[in-house]
């Protein structure tokens, strides 16, 4: 589902793109004609965790996805909480498992959605029980992963290298099955 924004949240007024001088010359933004409310339309901050149970990596495959595409535990931070609050928090609110550790693997860009990832590989314990966000779930060696071609998996394969594992990605026709149906509106849930 993609949103838009089409009208001022100050004064309710329908925005225009429109350029204007700013520190870095002229930029073409959507504007308020009435009040001067500019969007600025920000990368959103989404935060990725690489999930190790017992030396196996947690992918899970979110209830709106096709049933063979697995990934990494995302969400977005909230107000008030640091990256490694929000990642924790995360963890435990889709999986319901308890974070020991955590440490930054990188940021990465997602631009398709507007936003940068950053993401953390945490060592957690408990028992999984997925929130109703997520509909399945896998635990897979280190050896067996494979990355896919978008910003976690990116981050996946830098992961991958920091422990002496060289990454293999999805070849376009694998990703391209394990997407298949993700981009269609009334695409199953399951």
């Amino acid at each position: 589902m993609h949103h838009e924004t089409r009208f001022c949240p100050n004064c309710a007024n329908e925005l225009e793109l429109m350029p204007m001088m700013e520190d870095g010359g002229v930029k073409e933004r959507l504007r308020c004609t009435a009040c001067g409310w500019t969007h600025w339309n920000n990368p959103t901050p989404v935060l990725a965790a690489i999930v190790e149970v017992n030396g196996q990596i947690l992918l899970a495959r979110n209830a709106m996805w096709p049933p063979r595409m697995f990934a990494l535990i995302t969400g977005f931070m909230e107000a008030g909480e640091s990256p490694t609050e929000g990642i924790a928090r995360e963890v435990k609110e889709e999986t319901n498992l308890d974070v020991k550790s955590c440490t930054i693997v990188g940021a990465y860009e997602f631009l398709r959605m507007n936003q940068v990832i950053i993401a953390y590989h945490v060592v957690a314990e408990g028992e999984v029980k997925l929130s109703p966000e997520l509909v399945d779930y896998k635990f897979v060696n280190l050896g067996e992963l494979k990355c896919w071609p978008a910003g976690t998996g990116y981050a996946l394969a830098d992961w991958l290298k920091s422990r002496g594992y060289e990454p293999v990605f999805f070849t376009e026709e694998e990703n391209a099955e394990r997407r298949r149906g993700l981009d269609q509106p009334d695409a199953p849930k399951n």
